[in-house]
């Protein structure tokens, strides 16, 4: 399981274990807030063909699914 701080996803970047559609690549671009400012879901940019994809930054703590960095 990736350990993560969700305050410092923005930017960072991600590879999926199965890519699809030729997206392996991706970067976080946005990160969405709650009313408290605690982050709740994280918006993710393909490299390859600009496709975004909302999903819980939990999510990115599967380690079969996700890698951090470009691998």
């Amino acid at each position: 399981m990736n350990a993560i701080n969700p305050e410092k996803l923005h930017h960072s970047k991600w590879t999926a274990v199965h890519p699809r559609h030729k997206e392996k690549h991706f970067l976080v671009t946005r990160l969405v807030r709650d009313e408290e400012e605690t982050v709740v879901e994280v918006i993710l940019e393909a490299v390859y063909t600009r496709r975004e994809t909302v999903l819980p930054w939990q999510a990115l703590k599967d380690d079969a699914t996700w890698r951090m960095g470009w691998k």
